[in-house]
């Protein structure tokens, strides 16, 4: 079990809150509105009021010995930066930041946090990939140019093995997972001996511009 910080409950802090906690995590969160720090309590180890940019508040609450931490302050990117400057002093060696612009993002990079999210864009980019007609059905983005995504099974891939297809040397991507969508199991790693059917899909990982070379294959 890890030990978790958010800062900030809007939508975005409460379903990260929510899910870490559901996970079996310990998650401290903290807000300036009492209203939505009430709304998370139930489902967190500790929901506080208080400024996240203060050191002593985030001592008080127990942010010091956090694993990591989400700041999503919404659109108040003074916060957001004053709060990630008070957990780096605080020696929290993981810090994921929501970000609202490119220049939001860049501002954080420069101060040195581990990644920034972009829920809104991200999100368009991956509903833009999936009605596009392409191959690729859904997109994780893990970092700049890198993302996990989801396939279906090309018409020239059927009956042959993952081995066979050699697609790391190919088109540089790696198959992490199978789903079959009939009895919707999902197997890690899979064999390489395994012959790919028309139920499946695949899971695979590289960079965007690998993927769209493989999501062209018909």
């Amino acid at each position: 079990m890890k030990r978790f910080v958010i800062v900030g409950l809007g939508n975005f802090g409460f379903a990260v809150a929510k899910s870490l906690a559901d996970n079996g995590h310990d998650v401290i969160a903290i807000d300036r509105d009492g209203d939505l720090v009430d709304r998370l309590a139930a489902f967190v180890s500790h929901a506080a009021v208080g400024d996240a940019t203060d050191l002593d508040t985030l001592r008080r609450i127990g942010a010091d010995a956090a694993d990591a931490a989400v700041v999503s302050t919404g659109d108040d990117i003074s916060s957001s930066i004053l709060a990630t400057m008070a957990l780096h002093d605080l020696k929290v060696r993981d810090i994921y930041v929501k970000v609202i612009s490119n220049d939001h993002a860049r501002v954080m990079h420069r101060i040195g946090v581990t990644d920034t999210v972009f829920p809104e864009r991200d999100t368009a980019i991956g509903l833009a990939t999936r009605i596009s007609g392409s191959a690729l059905l859904n997109y994780v983005r893990l970092g700049s140019g890198f993302s996990i995504q989801e396939m279906g099974v090309p018409n020239s891939w059927y009956g042959r093995s993952i081995r066979e297809l050699d697609l790391r040397r190919k088109y540089d991507i790696t198959i992490v997972a199978l789903h079959d969508v009939l009895t919707d199991k999902i197997t890690a790693t899979p064999d390489p001996d395994y012959l790919l059917k028309d139920s499946d899909t695949l899971l695979v990982a590289g960079n965007d511009a690998a993927l769209e070379r493989a999501a062209k294959v018909k």
